[in-house]
């Protein structure tokens, strides 16, 4: 079940608006203007990430984020991803976490994690 509204519909909007289609134009329709980054290679701000983005989508044209998982409490949104860079790649699998104040985004933590070829118990990481 695809969940649209709420908070977790706004960070599923998010990622698929400014991360896969690249409309960063539309950044601040999700993003506080002053976000607070968790991810040790960002700066605070809406800014900073639009340019990350969009430097990184010059780059990687094909770059996805394909949500597997989207859980939401109070103000916080997890989400569970595989993000690839193109259909080749076995990709990586990402855990954001989301804090959303006054209908934006305004806090991000991420973790990730290289797909391996195999895993021990047989289980896909994502």
């Amino acid at each position: 079940m695809t969940e649209t509204t709420g908070i977790a519909g706004l960070v599923r909007d998010y990622l698929e608006t400014v991360w896969n289609q690249g409309r960063t134009e539309e950044a601040d329709r999700f993003l506080a203007a002053d976000l607070v980054q968790h991810n040790p290679n960002l700066p605070d701000g809406r800014a900073p990430l639009v340019d990350f983005v969009e430097s990184l989508r010059k780059q990687l044209p094909e770059l996805r984020f394909d949500i597997r998982r989207v859980a939401a409490q109070d103000d916080l949104v997890f989400v569970h991803s595989l993000c690839t860079q193109n259909a080749e790649d076995r990709g990586t699998a990402v855990v954001d976490v989301f804090r959303v104040a006054d209908g934006l985004i305004v806090e991000h933590w991420d973790a990730k994690e290289s797909v391996p070829e195999t895993t021990a118990s047989g289980h896909p990481i994502v």
